[in-house]
């Protein structure tokens, strides 16, 4: 009840310590340097993780350059190369006829766009048609005709 106070004898009565000895319930020096030193620590991680991330990006970007400057060097080679090719006497002389510019003893020729096709059975042609059979069959036969060969 309010305002009714309850009377603890002397002897019962916890004894109070003296207001100097109990601990501050505020912030006092010993809690701002914990966290100061708190906040400075979180701060070192945070600049240690940026460097590491920095330090992440140029070993990637660092192996990016040595693979682009090994295949710049494997092109250069190629076109070194090909300039070496280009260079020699026959592969001139061979272009040249292509523009009808051989020598003088060549006859030049072009094949009429107007001739027929060539027959099946001509000189230097394959000559194999596919049979209409092979065609017939599904996918999943002829796999299995590669596979266990023809079936009896």
């Amino acid at each position: 009840m309010p305002g009714h106070e309850i009377d603890i004898p002397v002897d019962q009565q916890i004894a109070q310590p003296p207001v100097a000895a109990r601990p501050a319930r505020g912030i006092n020096g010993r809690r701002l340097a914990v966290l100061v030193a708190g906040l400075v620590s979180l701060w070192l991680v945070g600049v240690f993780a940026r460097q590491v991330g920095d330090a992440a990006t140029a070993a990637n970007q660092a192996d990016q350059m040595r693979a682009r400057n090994a295949a710049v060097s494997r092109d250069l080679t190629e076109l070194q190369k090909e300039l070496e090719l280009i260079q020699q006497p026959a592969f001139v002389a061979n272009v040249a006829r292509g523009y009808m510019l051989g020598s003088p003893r060549e006859i030049p020729f072009t094949i009429d766009p107007n001739a027929p096709a060539l027959p099946a059975d001509a000189p230097g042609s394959v000559g194999i048609r596919p049979d209409d059979a092979a065609s017939e069959r599904s996918p999943f036969d002829a796999w299995l005709q590669a596979l266990f060969g023809q079936q009896r």
